[in-house]
């Protein structure tokens, strides 16, 4: 066997793997470990048992297995055999079994104690998937409770396995690897806005395969999926030399396909358009360029489908450097990039693990299988609280888990089957005639710019080329093929239920039953609370009802596209033991009134509706204070002055109720809400007394100490009094200036002089003061000039400090 850069590592590896039964192996895309270390494992005997092997992805799976059994000059399934969804090749003799990560889970949930194997070891660790990471923490608890000779291995490619060591308290071994000198070579700029990326990747490609020609060996093109991959495909075509082989290569390919695109060409030069797949699980012989586009496909929780779905993202440092270390294997080799070296800083160091942006519901099932809480279990990265939480509340609303959590005997039969939790409940308990559907939405979308309804879908998936002939829009083959045969696939003994294609969808998505709301755009309220809506020329968008199966993922209104009409006896069939009848007494904004019905409903959704005559006058009450919370809170007259008082003397100390706007609001229920008897809609609010209410916050206490401190009012000597404003800097009043006189005093309120606003005989402002001795010694002299000739017949004395308080005029001769 040639030598490779991982060979000098294994002594120590094995010396570490039975010292203490665990180790973490760093080593570089290109070192050898993939095939080379189950095979040492194996040849020094360090378990009894099978090495079980894990890889991320079903190519990588079965090309480690056959590479190692090529290795041993025997073929798949003898000593070395694999097992990949739909396919597996194995044998009494198998030693190593290389499985995809799936499988380990499958294989701990049924046997825990994982009988007849010896050491697992988790490759391409670094790619931190949910799997991988779901299938470390069951085995470190299976090694501490039930099996503490199981050898467990994480391999990494990158440098970041220091984390990994610590939670397996394992040592960390390197190898140096071994590899030629990359020249990498970036955009002079980065790409526009508007470029076309793809465009921009082919006429790369084309330069440098002209600018490498002469240096030979192949080209690796990293695309971020089959998509993109075919497009380009298309598009190189004819600019290329006639002897340059162009393979693509991605998951979904038929394995004869992946084969060819690896294996090297007889003569001329191939070009691999890779997603990536390529990146560290596969090794393709004598490739000296690489093309970056910059992009990778990753699984994210997408709330359009309400599961995890695959979205296109930049490239991390760590991917990047992995890629461009391809061109490098076989002898020096050049990178090309589809973004400039300025660019490159603005890249995240490392990939995310899939946990921490998933949909987790898949993981909520298994931990309950397993019968742990994520807590429990030592995981690398902890599920987010929130996403857990709504994975929980999906379980529940399947039957998958009980009332405390637990999981229930339906919840074991949706964690048997390969797909996600929604469509394993809809298959569960509709059969066979639903697998076509599951497939379908467990796939990307078959029709481009077609209306929203599956019926169209399955049409397609049925009969492709007569649905070509009579529709116009386009059909993906390759998606639609493999739809086809995973709904073959899906295919269960189970016994086939008469259900209509949008029974079976309600199943899967219980919560986005969607009733049109009133009016002529097609809005829709759907079960679980959110709102969708449609495009006005959709097929669809006069349906009453609907199932929604994927929409856009807008958080605010997300838009339909697709989705099955369901007719509201279907609704009432399949959710009977959910529909409830349900009292509702709330505040409407569109009517600014509360509203009093009786609702049969399905979560969010009214099946019937009828008015709630005899509603409780405390639940009118209740709903009242959202009309307030709506419509405001009016501060003004004697209620604005109330408050301003008690603002006043808490702001000097006094241990008083808050009486800002925001505090009330605040406090609604404390003091408003037992006042409120009789007030039903915004006329009923408009006319409302506060003040009453407002007292209501003061004990007798509180209101002697405010009335010391900050009356309400000014007595004038004719007795009669005047209410004190203190919403200004200090507090006023406003008087007719004859009915001051013949005081002597400025009046004094919490210590502060009184702003006196002196008024004419017509109630207008005639002078400001806080100093009315003043006043009378001085500027009174020249106002009763002016007075005198303005009003006649009333007292304007020389002295008004011995005149007495009037607000009459002069009597008659």
């Amino acid at each position: 066997m040639t030598r490779l850069p991982i060979d000098d590592t294994i002594p120590e590896l094995l010396a570490a793997l039975k010292a203490s039964g665990r180790a973490v192996l760093q080593a570089p895309p290109g070192a050898g470990k993939t095939t080379r270390v189950p095979l040492a494992m194996l040849e020094a005997g360090l378990c009894d048992g099978k090495i079980v092997m894990l890889e991320p992805r079903r190519l990588a799976a079965r090309a480690a297995a056959e590479r190692m059994a090529e290795t041993l000059g025997q073929r798949a399934g003898e000593t070395v055999g694999y097992r990949v969804r739909g396919d597996a090749k194995l044998s009494k003799a198998t030693r190593i079994e290389v499985v995809t990560e799936g499988i380990l889970t499958r294989m701990l949930q049924s046997e825990p104690d994982l009988p007849g194997v010896g050491a697992v070891i988790f490759d391409e660790f670094h790619e931190r998937s949910l799997n991988a990471d779901l299938g470390l923490a069951l085995c470190l608890e299976v090694t501490g409770a039930l099996r503490d000779d199981l050898i467990l291995l994480a391999m990494s490619a990158t440098l970041d396995a220091e984390p990994v060591g610590r939670l397996m308290d394992a040592p960390l071994i390197t190898s140096e690897g071994r590899s030629f000198p990359v020249e990498t070579r970036w955009l002079d700029r980065p790409l526009g806005v508007q470029a076309r990326r793809l465009d921009a990747l082919v006429d790369l490609v084309v330069r440098a395969e002209r600018e490498t020609r002469d240096t030979g060996g192949g080209m690796l093109v990293f695309l971020p999926g089959e998509g993109e991959i075919r497009r380009a495909e298309g598009a190189l075509s004819g600019l290329l030399p006639a002897e340059c082989t162009v393979r693509p290569l991605f998951g979904a390919m038929p394995f004869a396909a992946q084969r060819a695109a690896i294996a090297p060409v007889e003569r001329g030069r191939k070009l691999v358009l890779a997603t990536s797949i390529a990146e560290t699980s596969l090794t393709i012989p004598d490739i000296r360029v690489v093309v970056d586009m910059g992009q990778a496909r990753r699984a994210r929780f997408d709330p359009g489908s309400g599961m995890s779905r695959l979205v296109t993202e930049r490239v991390t440092r760590a991917e990047a450097t992995q890629r461009a270390g391809r061109a490098g294997r076989v002898a020096e080799g050049v990178c090309y990039r589809l973004w400039s070296k300025g660019e490159e800083g603005a890249l995240a160091a490392y990939p995310p693990a899939e946990i921490e942006a998933a949909d987790l519901t898949g993981l909520a099932l298994e931990l309950a299988l397993w019968g742990a809480e994520p807590c429990d279990l030592a995981f690398l990265t902890s599920p987010p609280e929130g996403t857990m939480a709504e994975a929980k509340a999906l379980l529940s609303m399947l039957g998958a888990l009980d009332a405390k959590g637990r999981i229930t005997n339906h919840g074991r039969a949706l964690a048997a089957l390969p797909l996600h939790p929604r469509l394993a409940h809809m298959l569960e308990h509709a059969g066979p005639n639903a697998a076509p559907l599951a497939a379908l939405m467990a796939e990307r979308d078959p029709l481009k710019a077609a209306p929203a309804d599956i019926l169209l879908r399955l049409e397609a998936l049925r009969d492709p080329q007569a649905f070509q002939r009579n529709r116009v829009w386009q059909l993906n083959t390759g998606v639609a093929d493999r739809i086809r045969a995973e709904a073959k696939r899906l295919r269960t003994k189970g016994n086939a239920s008469d259900l209509s294609p949008a029974a079976m969808a309600a199943l899967a998505y219980p919560d986005r039953i969607g009733q049109r709301r009133k009016g002529d755009t097609p809005r829709y309220v759907l079960s679980g609370g959110k709102g969708v809506v449609l495009d006005s020329d959709d097929t669809l968008a006069a349906a009453p009802y609907l199932v929604v199966t994927d929409t856009d993922g807008n958080p605010r209104e997300a838009r339909v596209r697709m989705a099955a009409q369901i007719s509201e006896r279907e609704i009432r069939d399949l959710f009977a033991d959910q529909i409830n009848w349900v009292d509702s007494c709330e505040w409407s904004k569109r009517d600014r009134r509360v509203v009093a019905r009786k609702q049969e409903r399905l979560g969010a959704i009214t099946l019937s509706d009828r008015i709630w005559k005899d509603v409780p006058d405390e639940m009118v009450a209740q709903a009242m204070l959202d009309g307030v919370r709506d419509l405001g809170l009016r501060l003004d007259g004697a209620a604005a002055r109330l408050a301003a008082r008690v603002e006043l003397i808490r702001a000097e100390g006094a241990d008083l109720p808050e009486f800002t706007t925001e505090g009330l609001i605040d406090t609604l229920e404390d003091w408003l809400l037992p006042m409120l008897s009789g007030v039903r809609n915004a006329e009923d609010w408009k006319r409302f007394d506060l003040l009453p209410a407002l007292r209501t916050r003061l004990d007798w206490t509180q209101m002697q100490e405010l009335d010391r401190r900050a009356p309400g009012s000014f007595e004038t000597p004719l007795g009669r009094k005047v209410a004190i404003d203190y919403s200004g800097a200090v507090p006023e009043i406003s008087v007719r200036l004859q009915e001051l006189f013949g005081v002597t005093q400025h009046p004094i309120v919490g210590g502060e002089a009184l702003k006196i606003t002196l008024l004419s005989p017509a109630q207008r402002p005639i002078q400001i003061t806080r100093d009315l001795p003043g006043f009378w010694a001085g500027t009174y002299a020249d106002v009763r000039k002016d007075m005198r000739a303005q009003y006649p017949k009333h007292p304007w004395p020389e002295d008004p400090t011995q005149a007495d308080p009037t607000l009459r005029a002069k009597r008659r001769r």
